[in-house]
């Protein structure tokens, strides 16, 4: 058995930071049964531009692989039923919807634990379902900017930047997916689940890590850097070469008496302004410069070799598709294939959760209600009366 084939979560999500957190549980065996409203079309990353047709996006599939797809208008009470005995049978409710939606829909631990009183309810929202920001849409965007990190983001003189990846929204699903896995270890113990109340703000703020506790204890204020320098280790940086960019970081003493050698500039070494971490924090305007010019004279190639050599934490600034065809990507199956009725074979990143040495099973993100006969008739048990019944009444829009 893959590690949580005995798992089965009822995905109440949207677009990509719910479901971005789930799919990393569905490639490791738990059953993930997406709930899509077919008042709206379903999901709305189905409809995500560029790489879409139809309702089919390549957007979807990097986040919806090895689901289930079910249409299910839970506004109605045909199809809230469904939703109910689908929750007597499954160990976890999971969502991603503003922080007052859970209550106002009722899928929270207290509406929900009179159906299964171990059904863990975890709620991925933008600001929490506490709070005075709680009604108000989260995105990524939004949180960089409020949480600080479009502040740190950038180069000294120019605009506040966000992140070129969401890394809240992804940061938000890992911490949803860590929240409702320990939920349900917690359930099966004691046979008493619970509701996790998971948000992006909270998790935004929380991966400001030591520089908050910096300002909360020292008063630090963080700056941004040149060149995406290290707020107090130097030189760990980009610096530019004749042909490209290159980061170069001494994070211990030993990698500076490498990195002089590498530069043969020994003197640099003995000089007592760059002795220490702390003698070449305070000297970096000093120091930087000499680094820069030094690193111009050759090519990336050039200085990557010795640099490796000499163990010293490198590499080149590579873009998207030189990331891709790394050898070490492939060394590490990274780039994983499966099979679409639109787009034929489709590559995308592998999910970097590892647990045990056996190899995930990658199946296509599903379509849109594509498993409503194995969800209604084989996990329900419903028979064709009451599938025609259920859809007399607008259970499936």
């Amino acid at each position: 058995m893959r590690p949580l084939e005995d798992i089965r979560i009822i995905a109440v999500e949207q677009y990509g930071a719910g479901p971005f957190g789930s799919v990393h549980l569905a490639d490791l065996g738990a059953d993930v049964i997406k709930i899509e409203d077919p008042s709206v079309g379903g999901d709305v990353g189905r409809y995500v531009p560029p790489y879409a047709e139809g309702e089919d996006s390549l957007f979807f599939e990097a986040f919806n692989r090895n689901k289930r797809s079910l249409s299910l208008d839970l506004s109605s009470p045909a199809g809230r039923s469904v939703f109910e005995d689908l929750v007597r049978t499954s160990d976890a409710v999971y969502s991603n919807l503003r922080g007052d939606v859970p209550e106002k829909i009722g899928i929270r631990y207290e509406d929900l634990k009179h159906l299964n009183p171990a059904i863990v309810c975890c709620s991925l929202t933008g600001f929490g379902m506490t709070g005075p920001r709680r009604k108000e849409p989260g995105y990524d965007y939004v949180l960089q900017a409020l949480a600080g990190w479009m502040d740190l983001t950038g180069d000294p003189d120019g605009p506040p930047a966000k992140s070129g990846l969401s890394m809240v929204d992804y940061s938000g699903g890992f911490v949803a997916a860590i929240s409702l896995l320990a939920g349900i270890h917690a359930a099966r113990r004691d046979g008493v689940g619970m509701d996790c109340d998971v948000s992006l703000y909270d998790t935004a703020l929380g991966l400001l890590t030591y520089p908050a506790t910096w300002h909360l204890n020292a008063g630090f204020r963080p700056v941004r850097t040149r060149h995406s320098a290290h707020p107090s280790l130097v030189p760990f940086q980009a610096f530019e070469a004749k042909d490209g960019w290159l980061v170069v970081g001494c994070a211990k003493e030993k990698f500076w008496e490498r990195l002089v050698v590498v530069l043969e500039r020994p003197e640099w070494g003995r000089d007592p302004r760059f002795a220490t971490f702390a003698d070449r924090d305070r000297n970096r305007d000093v120091l930087l410069p000499m680094l820069e010019e030094l690193f111009l004279t050759r090519t990336m190639d050039e200085w990557l070799e010795p640099l490796g050599a000499a163990a010293i934490p490198s590499a080149r600034v590579n873009d998207v598709s030189a990331a891709l065809v790394e050898p070490h990507t492939a060394a590490r199956d990274l780039i994983v294939e499966t099979e679409h009725p639109r787009y034929g074979t489709v590559r995308q990143v592998a999910s970097p959760v590892r647990v045990g040495t056996q190899t995930p099973a990658y199946r296509r993100a599903p379509l849109r209600n594509e498993d409503a006969d194995h969800v209604l008739r084989e996990l329900l048990g419903y028979d064709d009366a009451q599938v025609a019944s259920l859809a007399g009444d607008g259970a499936f829009g």
